[in-house]
């Protein structure tokens, strides 16, 4: 693991996505409630649990005190976005925390409804990031 423990303690936030294209089928069984209850739902709480199991996850990465975590689903006409905010006080960012739980959400859904749409397909990115050494960070 990189040594953080110089740097400085500051606000660390960090927000990313993850979209999984679904067909009309799998749209469907979405508002009718996928067979398994509210896949979306279950979908952002799974989201936030593995926000907090990041560093159990990915090799090298610091275990961290998240201070807030939220993960929001958005149905669209052929996908649904999920959209991960993390935040902690502490010497190295939360990037990693924000990726993991957006992934997280978006392979609950799949899982979810894999039994309508096994085309389904997801795309992971960071949207932003703020704190540290190198400042604000935004997608354009």
């Amino acid at each position: 693991m990189v040594d953080v423990g110089a740097k400085p303690v500051t606000l660390r936030e960090a927000v990313a996505e993850a979209v999984v294209t679904v067909n009309q089928a799998a749209l469907d069984a979405l508002a009718e409630g996928a067979g398994k209850g509210d896949a979306v739902a279950v979908a952002e709480l799974a989201g936030i649990m593995g926000a907090k199991r990041t560093s159990d996850l990915v090799p090298l990465c610091h275990p961290l005190a998240l201070t807030h975590v939220s993960v929001t689903g958005s149905i669209a006409t052929g996908s649904v976005r999920f959209e991960a905010h993390c935040a902690t006080s502490g010497q190295t960012g939360v990037e990693m925390e924000a990726l993991v739980a957006a992934s997280t959400a978006a392979l609950t859904l799949y899982d979810m409804l894999k039994s309508v749409d096994r085309s389904m397909s997801m795309t992971t990115r960071l949207i932003a990031k703020s704190g540290g050494r190198s400042g604000t960070w935004r997608r354009e």
